[in-house]
């Protein structure tokens, strides 16, 4: 969040934070972070940039993010109400949930009988694409950067000229011989 972000964009913001941290956990990012759970060491889909995919035109979803994280936040105030839990008002209700509350609600609604699944599912499957693909960012760079997602993966960091170049087939030998115009870069001349 920016100075000057209105009551709308932090509710919006921290709520879709939430939830990326419900699907991939990590850890606070500082002791006041209400939006991360903490139920896990190191970074988890926050820190890899889910709310920043979600807000690419080209995951499109981003019109429709300020409904989702509204009506996150109206189904966890039900939840609540049928739990019989008192929310803290300071932050938006689905933060105001402990984990395993939040891990509940996004159960239910990601439910095969849920008519609303598509968006949770959708918001759910970015929230892991950030931390297991960074398509949000220039791979080089975010493994530059310990990309945490990337990192846990052990995704091999390019040769110095920033090329990925693997002298050993995946498979024990070449599934095709090179093309004759075949370059050094790996592109026909």
């Amino acid at each position: 969040m920016q100075p000057g972000d209105s009551d709308a964009d932090r509710v919006r913001t921290t709520t879709l934070e939430a939830f990326a941290d419900t699907i991939i956990p990590g850890a606070k990012r500082s002791p006041q972070d209400r939006a991360i759970a903490g139920v896990a060491t190191g970074a988890g889909a926050v820190v890899a940039g889910a709310v920043e995919l979600l807000e690419m035109p080209a995951a499109g979803v981003a019109a429709g993010l300020d409904y989702l994280a509204q009506a996150a936040n109206g189904h966890a105030q039900a939840y609540a109400a049928e739990q019989g839990l008192t929310l803290d008002d300071d932050v938006p209700a689905f933060v105001a949930l402990p984990y395993e509350h939040r891990a509940a609600v996004i159960q239910r609604l990601t439910a095969r009988d849920n008519p609303e699944r598509d968006g949770w599912v959708l918001l759910a499957l970015f929230s892991n694409m950030a931390f297991d693909l960074a398509p949000h960012r220039n791979t080089a760079e975010a493994i530059a950067d310990g990309h945490p997602g990337l990192s846990a993966m052990g995704f091999a960091p390019p040769n110095d000229d920033g090329l990925w170049r693997f002298p050993d087939y995946s498979y024990g030998r070449p599934l095709a011989n090179l093309h004759p115009d075949t370059i050094p870069s790996g592109s026909l001349g």
